[in-house]
């Protein structure tokens, strides 16, 4: 997982509330064993309507998104954080998210931000022909008119996303206390078999 620091660029302004995780990958895609390819599919009932923001040229491979109220409602599938990532989306900006996809969002390297609606509003005023900064250490999201709307996030996330740990570089982190433990537990506990890789 790629650490998180400053998304800079320009924002799709979808806007739409609720938008839940069908509608941000479709089920039929859900049949694939690998997150490659997913971003194909991202928001595909939404892209087919003409003249919808995905399809604007100035949006291409924009790396933030912003939009309604209970962004990620609806199934725990995994695979709309997949999608998004696939997508190039590095951060969500809306006034509040599903929690489950909160939590698959974060555990991809997606950075959930929740702001008050008149911020969201703001943003969204904006995302049409300028960008935004979203600064994950100040936890802050600016615009070029001084702008400056501050979020909450939670520090462990914080220091996951900031350090590119997912649950597998977490558990990496902590290898050499890991590997003393089962050494130890080899030595005093030897009714249980030999350590990691030891010898019986």
């Amino acid at each position: 997982m790629e650490p998180v620091s400053t998304i800079e660029g320009r924002a799709i302004p979808l806007g739409l509330a609720n938008i839940d995780t069908d509608v941000i990958i479709p089920a039929h895609w859900l049949k694939t064993i690998t997150r490659e390819g997913l971003g194909r599919g991202a928001f595909e009932t939404l892209r087919a309507e003409p003249g919808n923001v995905f399809a604007a040229p100035e949006f291409a491979g924009a790396p933030i998104l912003i939009a309604g109220d209970n962004f990620g409602c609806g199934s725990s599938r995994e695979h709309a954080a997949w999608a998004l990532a696939d997508l190039g989306i590095a951060a969500v900006i809306a006034p509040s998210f599903g929690d489950i996809f909160a939590g698959n969002a974060f555990k991809n390297g997606i950075l959930a931000v929740a702001l008050p609606r008149q911020a969201v509003d703001r943003l969204l005023e904006v995302a049409r022909d300028h960008p935004i900064t979203v600064d994950l250490d100040s936890q802050t999201v600016t615009t070029p008119f001084q702008d400056r709307f501050a979020f909450e996030v939670d520090p462990f996330r914080k220091h996951c996303l900031a350090n590119g740990l997912d649950e597998i570089g977490l558990t990496l982190a902590s290898e050499a206390a890991i590997e003393t433990y089962e050494n130890s537990r080899a030595e005093h506990m030897r009714w249980l078999g030999p350590a990691r890789g030891g010898a019986a």
